[in-house]
């Protein structure tokens, strides 16, 4: 089958993004037009199709082709994932060395995306000398522009006093916005903070949406610390994570999907 597209539709970078979910064939064979056209904005949407293998058959060595192509024409988020794919080895070589080097390099360029990447090797010295005071400046400016998975591990720092002031009303208040955010691990803390000042049912909430929105490895640790909860409310969320985790890890081995993060 072939399509009509035209031109403003393929160099429209918004309009493909919204095509993705409507058709993802029809957005695929726009991107790729686009891509050659050298629309940064395709090229790095490119990338990302081949990756997923949406839309287009799923091709990682050229997703990482793709990357580097639309990086070197000065695509943050393309350089974020050239990062992401050579930190787990996507269609390349595994290389937290150079994973660390792209991300470090979209992070002095502003992006809050490779901050938080960056950030999380710096907090564990993958690729890197690990340095937490770093680690944790990176989490702060991300989470001041507004993301939301860092001001979960803004909140961590400032909660257990990790090279800065301990500061709890603070690390709540981060807490809250990053489960406001949608972020689920933000949401998990925060209903944990709630529950140890006592709010229960407004904690039980914040779990009921972590829930529905963690992923496979969060649902496996949250599951075993929802069972040392003290109050037996919380506790009883141990088998309903538990429970969405073997059925995630169901649907997971059926259709052969990793899970990394």
């Amino acid at each position: 089958m072939s399509f009509q597209l035209r031109r403003e539709e393929v160099l429209d970078g918004d309009r493909l993004k919204a095509m993705l979910d409507e058709s993802p064939a029809r957005a695929a064979q726009a991107i790729l037009i686009a891509a050659r056209e050298g629309v940064l904005d395709a090229q790095a949407l490119l990338g990302q199709i081949l990756l997923d293998g949406q839309g287009i058959a799923q091709d990682q060595p050229l997703a990482v082709r793709w990357f580097e192509i639309a990086a070197n024409g000065g695509h943050l988020m393309a350089r974020n994932m050239l990062g992401r794919c050579h930190e787990h080895g996507w269609g390349c070589n595994a290389n937290a060395t150079l994973a660390a080097r792209h991300y470090r390099q979209a992070a002095e360029a502003g992006l809050d995306w490779a901050m938080y990447n960056y950030a999380n090797l710096l907090a564990t010295g993958r690729g890197v000398v690990e340095d937490q005071a770093q680690a944790l400046n990176l989490y702060r400016r991300a989470a001041e522009l507004g993301h939301a998975k860092s001001m979960n591990l803004l909140g961590r720092y400032l909660e257990e006093g990790q090279v800065c002031p301990a500061d709890s009303q603070a690390a709540r208040d981060w807490y809250r916005l990053s489960a406001v955010g949608g972020d689920f691990r933000g949401q998990f803390s925060y209903a944990a903070m709630l529950a140890d000042q006592g709010q229960i049912d407004e904690a039980l909430d914040w779990l009921r949406k972590a829930l529905a929105g963690g992923n496979l490895n969060f649902l496996r640790v949250a599951s075993k610390t929802l069972l040392d909860a003290p109050n037996p409310h919380i506790r009883e969320f141990a088998a309903l994570y538990h429970q969405r985790m073997v059925q995630m890890s169901d649907e997971r081995s059926v259709s052969g999907v990793v899970e990394l993060v």
